[in-house]
């Protein structure tokens, strides 16, 4: 029969190296989600925001190609947070299927 002494008594976890150093790397992680996250919004406005009247069709594949590698990064990003399942930002961010299409497409 073996005897677990109460929590009360075990050692604190204190911080040593290895947990500030876990600590800093999943806040530079957090923090790079979110710019990531800024830049898709900013380049999905932009692509909204194309007009046929006043915008050229060229324009357009450009605006798209950005916003395409916008989320490519997103995603990425999010994996290495752990987010595995990309779902919920597609529906949060109103990502269109046309730039879905396009991720992780090489142009010449």
């Amino acid at each position: 029969m073996s005897l677990r002494p109460p929590q009360s008594f075990r050692q604190s976890q204190q911080a040593n190296g290895f947990n500030v150093l876990e600590y800093g790397l999943m806040s530079e992680r957090a923090n790079s989600l979110g710019r990531h996250g800024l830049k898709v919004e900013a380049a999905l406005a932009a692509l909204r925001a194309w007009a046929v009247e006043r915008q050229s069709a060229e324009e357009r594949e450009r605006l798209l190609n950005e916003a395409s590698d916008a989320v490519w990064a997103f995603f990425v990003q999010r994996e290495s947070c752990g987010l595995r399942n990309n779902r919920d930002a597609i529906q949060r961010y109103g990502i269109p299927n046309e730039v879905l299409a396009r991720l992780g497409a090489i142009r010449k």
